[in-house]
This record gives structure tokens, C-alpha cells and sequence, in this order.
């Protein structure tokens, strides 16, 4: 068995970096909405990235990929992920990226939870339960928050809607983490996982988008540039450096680390979108991410001590 390490310099300044290539995903996609939109977005980078991941798994690693779980199992977590980006692609029609990035990373919420009721040793300790009141008092925090301008301005009311979205996509990542967890996906190599995620996504959302009028294509250079980076950096690149630091590093440390992405994403939208957001969704934000780290840092202090512990999967994304 691997012994993982302790996060030290390089793993800080990976987990800093693919924070700010996760925190911009969303901001990406919204920033070429009106080119391509979103759910066509996803179905294109989602399809190029399971052929690369396909590629990697089987010809350059040349991993055993476990027999016979796609039917059950992969198709599971297939539906789930096309969920969540479903939700992400609708839900940036309607509100901000920055909302967007910080109802997506509710997701170790759902995954705990899930994991709570289903796997014995994920049981959460007082001390998390308290962290997921916080959490779930910062999401109420952000709906029931004034809005400025809302009664000027239906669409920044009718905001509510995209933020739902952003709440469902979260939960779609999380219980996703649940069905990895408690499935014989769990002892599957991470691009087997990754690639039904990604093989599913093209395969269900492609006919949704041809379906639903949104498969107009303006290839624009910007509309290119994003693509790429959501492509290669996001749905490629990143995954598998992510899963190549959790075989080495606790992954305790790094999911609480990845709790960074929410900030910069809020920060990106501000500076690339010009968005703005209130106080009261700050707030909300605050709460939220501070419950979250309660949650994690309290399981990554049971690994600590030798109990058996998965609760960061939620971030092992896509997980």
C-alpha cells in the first residue's frame, strides 16, 4: 500500500494552480456563451477529452481497466455527471460564473451526506454536523440575501434560477462521489472513472443540444481559445494531475486546499466578466466554504489518527 505524504511545496503550488483552472472553468464558458452555447460547449470538450483520456488509460499507461461495470456502474456515473454539467450549462444562463463556481463546490456537502448513509465508516462526527449546519446556513444565506437592482432589473431576480441550477449541479458531483464510493468503481484506475464521466457527458448532452436549438457553432479566435482551455487544461489535464496528486499526497490536505477554487472564481468573474455580487452572497459564500473546511479538516484529522476515512472524495473529481 502507498504511503501518501504530507502536502509539501510543489503540491501547493499544483493545488494552487489547478484551483485557478477549475475557479476560470465556468468563466470561460460563460464568457463565449453568446458564440457557442453553453451545453454545446460541454458536449464538445467533454467528447475530445474522453478520446484523449481513452487514449492515455490504455495506450500510454496501458492500465487493467476493470470488466463489466459500464452497465451498471459507469452508466450510473455517467448520468450523473451529464447531470451536473446540464445544470452548470443551463444555470449559466441565468446567473453569474462566480455564483456558478461557489453552488458547485457544495458538492462534498451532498457527498458526505450520501456517504453517511450509505458507508459505516463515513459516519459524520458532531463536529461536522456542526460544520454542515454552517454550510447549509450559507447557502440559505445566498438565496434569501437582498439583491441590488432586482426589483429595476427581472433578469437579476430571475437569478435565483440559475443559482438553483448551480445548487442541483453540485449535488449531481457529490452523489456521483457516492456512487464511485460504494461501487466497484472504487478500485477502478481514475481514467476508467474519468472516462465514462466524460464519454457520457458527449453522448447525452450532444443530442440534447442538437435537440434544443443550441448547437449553433461561431467559432470566433475567443470561442476557440476557450474551448481549448476547457478541452485540454480542464477536462484533460487537470483531471488526471489531480488523481496523479491524490495517489501521492493526503488527500485530506488537498481537498481542503481545493476550496480555493470558489474564490477564484468569484475573483475571475469580477475581473474578466465585470460581474458583481452583494454583500449577502459574500457572506453566504463565506459561511459556506468555512463549513466545508470544518467538515474536511475534521476527516482529514480522523485519517490522522488511522480511522479509515474517504470523505474527500467529493474532490477527487470526476469525481
Amino acid at each position: 500500500m502507498r504511503v501518501r505524504k504530507s502536502v509539501d511545496g510543489l503540491a501547493t503550488a499544483v493545488m494552487v494552480l489547478l484551483c485557478l483552472i477549475w475557479g476560470g472553468q465556468q468563466v470561460a464558458m460563460k464568457a463565449v456563451a453568446g458564440e457557442i452555447a453553453p451545453i454545446m460547449q460541454v458536449a464538445l470538450r467533454s467528447g475530445i477529452a474522453a478520446a484523449l483520456v481513452w487514449m492515455v488509460g490504455r495506450w500510454v499507461l496501458r492500465e487493467a481497466w476493470l470488466p463489466r461495470v459500464w452497465c451498471r456502474s459507469g452508466l450510473l456515473v455517467a448520468l450523473l455527471f451529464a447531470a451536473e454539467f446540464l445544470f452548470i450549462a443551463e444555470g449559466l444562463r441565468w446567473t453569474s460564473a462566480s455564483h456558478m463556481a461557489v453552488f458547485l463546490y457544495t458538492a462534498p456537502l451532498f457527498a458526505a451526506i450520501g456517504l453517511h448513509l450509505r458507508l459505516p465508516e463515513e459516519r459524520l462526527s458532531s463536529v461536522q454536523w456542526l460544520g454542515m449546519g454552517l454550510a447549509f446556513a450559507g447557502i440559505a444565506v445566498t438565496f434569501l440575501a437582498p439583491r441590488p437592482g432586482a426589483e429595476a432589473d427581472p433578469a437579476l431576480a430571475s437569478s435565483l434560477l440559475g443559482d438553483f441550477l448551480g445548487l442541483c449541479a453540485g449535488a449531481a458531483w457529490g452523489f456521483t462521489t457516492v456512487a464511485v464510493r460504494a461501487s466497484r468503481l472504487s478500485e477502478a484506475p481514475p481514467t476508467q472513472t474519468l472516462y465514462y464521466q466524460l464519454a457520457g457527458a458527449f453522448l447525452i448532452l450532444m443530442p440534447l443540444a442538437l435537440l434544443s436549438g443550441q448547437s449553433a457553432l461561431s467559432l470566433t479566435p475567443l470561442a476557440l481559445a476557450s474551448l481549448a482551455f476547457q478541452t485540454l487544461a480542464v477536462s484533460f489535464a487537470s483531471y488526471l494531475i489531480w488523481f496523479w496528486m491524490l495517489r501521492r499526497y493526503l488527500a485530506a490536505r488537498l481537498g481542503v486546499m481545493a476550496f480555493m477554487t470558489p474564490l477564484f472564481g468569484v475573483v475571475m468573474g469580477y475581473l474578466w466578466l465585470d460581474e458583481r455580487t452583494s454583500l449577502g452572497f459574500l457572506l453566504g459564500a463565506a459561511l459556506t466554504v468555512v463549513g466545508l473546511v470544518i467538515v474536511n479538516l475534521s476527516k482529514g484529522t480522523a485519517a490522522a489518527r488511522g480511522q479509515p476515512s474517504a470523505a474527500l472524495t467529493a474532490a477527487k473529481r470526476h469525481g
